[in-house]
């Protein structure tokens, strides 16, 4: 046996016991010839010390160690001398003193500090294993195997059947490129990796499972960001039989049960909820981070007969005005300005207007153009007072909320009012508001694409039009179709997306013609669908989380690669495995695949 306790059970209870640990050696000391190591393994830490006058040729085999060097120690289990105790660590009343000594594996040159957090992130992925011993990273890990555990064993108390789904499948168009897989028995076609399970699922309902989940791989080929992967994880399910109501009741007892099992928390049920249309026209966002203020508020009313062009203009063109109020942001650098009007511009303002109140006095040059009334009328409907920044959108309703709804963001970010959230949600504030889940509903079902010069999806072409919207559905009146589609959202973070599925097959003909598919395509890409919905296809519906995400939020990370094994950098590399890589020629020649040359490409 390699030992008999890990290196965090130790405590005064085991005094004068013989022990046997096994470990890295995290830290050494030399002490005037006596040696102090810090033992570590997955569960914590033991101090092991080395005295010459105990046993002098442990003691000079033990100055050899360095850190990361795997050892095996047996020994005594001994109380720390008095003042020496350590009240942080759960060991800490405790040392163990030696009579044996094993080196498993010495380490070579480190290729940075295991206490430190490297500033190379390319550095951390090369030697990934390395990095993965650091504690904050391995305590990911195991709160991603708590989250995974507690989705099983909810979802199977709940009477679901976890069905694997194929890896190799076909491209379908599902919003992504997909990474495509070529066939060496049927050369020149091609599998793919699939994007979501979301067809063979809703095959699974047709099949009669009626009650199916996944922790599920998905591969999407699309830029990288750090909540994006090219290879990822969701929690996948579906039920017949039910309606939205029934898919939140179980997602939010599923995700209660997560946070129950990862951090100990009692998730507050039911959860919020907003229309589409209510979370961009208060917040400019279908993902809304409520956990701050700076709502957007309607200003139509104040400056529909206004003098100031800009303003009226947009109401005139059956836009908006919309403002928010940044409290106490009167201070607003010029740089800070600068920065705010370019992401206006990104998207789709053409400028950025705002009134700064310091010592009394509105200081903009647009407030020249407001009358009395006017600014009597907004100071009161935006409770404006001294030290606050108003920022104005004018514009058609999409655009001046979503750059409205982008600015809150970034104020909140400069003002730290995100990284008060942060704190009051760990437990610092017990007075603070909990997670904020929200479930968002009633998305469009359509959404126009310029590019394209045709009408896509928002979600994917299997959802479902609200019952009451079909009249305007079967007049193609697109713009105001909405789809029995919803998402999760928590703390301003899009974590799952579901939707009612079309389950008649003369309705998923419709959906197809609305989106421009051919009865050729139709066939091509999704006659096995259409062709199961005709054999008796129940009602049915779903949602699918991200799992990445989900852990990365309960972790407190800024990216899901630090809630992953071995993820891709942010260009999608394998630094660790040096992957992608070229194959060998006659893998090529096998597979009936030709490279061109860069010339002719």
């Amino acid at each position: 046996m390699f030992r008999t306790h890990d290196c965090n059970s130790l405590r005064k209870s085991d005094i004068g016991g013989q022990v046997t640990l096994a470990g890295w050696v995290n830290v050494t000391r030399d002490h005037g010839g006596v040696i102090f190591i810090d033992l570590r393994d997955r569960e914590g830490l033991t101090q092991v010390v080395f005295r010459p006058e105990e046993n002098a040729e442990l003691a000079r085999e033990a100055h050899t160690l360095r850190s990361e060097d795997v050892i095996q120690v047996s020994g005594r289990v001994a109380a720390r001398l008095p003042g020496t105790e350590n009240p942080n660590l759960a060991t800490g009343d405790v040392e163990l003193i030696p009579s044996k000594l094993r080196i498993l594996n010495r380490a070579d040159t480190l290729p940075f500090p295991i206490d430190a957090e490297p500033q190379n992130e390319d550095l951390r992925m090369t030697h990934r294993y390395f990095d993965l011993r650091r504690p904050r990273l391995a305590r990911n890990l195991r709160v991603r195997h708590r989250a995974a555990k507690a989705t099983r064993d909810y979802l199977d108390s709940q009477g679901f059947v976890e069905v694997e789904t194929p890896i190799l499948s076909k491209s379908t168009p599902e919003g992504a490129r997909d990474f495509l897989v070529p066939s060496r028995i049927t050369p020149g076609k091609f599998y793919a990796l699939p994007q979501a399970p979301q067809q063979y699922k809703q095959l699974l309902m047709v099949a009669g499972v009626e009650k199916y989940f996944q922790i599920a791989k998905c591969f999407r080929d699309e830029d990288m960001r750090a909540d994006r992967q090219l290879e990822f994880t969701q929690i996948d399910i579906e039920a017949s039989f039910v309606t939205p109501d029934d898919i939140f009741i179980v997602t939010e007892g599923m995700l209660a049960a997560i946070f129950k099992a990862a951090l100990n928390i009692d998730v507050k049920t039911p959860f919020d909820r907003l229309t589409y249309r209510d979370a961009v026209n208060r917040f400019g966002s279908d993902k809304p981070d409520r956990r701050f203020g700076i709502e957007l508020v309607d200003l139509g009313e104040i400056f529909r007969e206004s003098s100031f062009k800009v303003f009226r203009s947009a109401l005139d063109a059956s836009g908006v005005v919309k403002a928010i109020n940044a409290k106490g942001f009167a201070g607003i650098t010029i740089g800070q300005a600068d920065e705010l009007t370019e992401i206006a511009k990104l998207h789709g303002a053409k400028g950025l207007a705002f009134i700064k109140i310091e010592n009394g006095e509105w200081k903009s040059p647009i407030v020249k153009f407001f009358s009395e009334k006017e600014k009597t009328a907004l100071q009161s409907k935006l409770n404006i007072e001294e030290g606050d920044c108003v920022f104005f959108g004018a514009d058609k309703w999409q655009i001046a909320c979503e750059v409205l709804g982008r600015l809150r963001v970034r104020i909140a970010e400069i003002q730290d009012l995100l990284g008060r959230a942060r704190q009051r949600q760990s437990g610092s504030d017990p007075g603070a508001p909990e997670w904020d889940f929200l479930w968002v509903t009633d998305f469009p079902l359509f959404e126009w694409s310029p590019e394209e010069n045709k009408w896509n999806a928002m979600h994917h072409p299997f959802t479902r039009p609200k019952a009451e919207d079909m009249p305007l559905f079967e007049a193609k009146k697109f713009p105001d179709v909405r789809a029995e589609a919803y998402d999760i959202v928590l703390n301003g973070v899009e974590i799952g997306g579901g939707s009612m599925r079309i389950h008649e097959p003369e309705l998923q003909d419709k959906m197809f013609e609305a989106l421009g598919i051919s009865s050729e395509d139709r066939q091509s890409q999704f006659g096995h669908l259409l062709r199961a919905l005709r054999l008796g296809a129940p009602p049915h519906g779903g949602i699918a989380l991200g799992l990445d995400r989900l852990v990365m939020l309960i972790c407190d990370e800024q990216s899901i690669r630090d809630v992953m094994a071995f993820p891709k950098n942010n260009r999608g590399l394998d630094l660790m495995s040096n992957s992608p890589a070229e194959v060998d020629p006659r893998q090529l020649r096998d597979l009936g695949i030709k490279l061109a040359k860069e010339k002719n490409l």
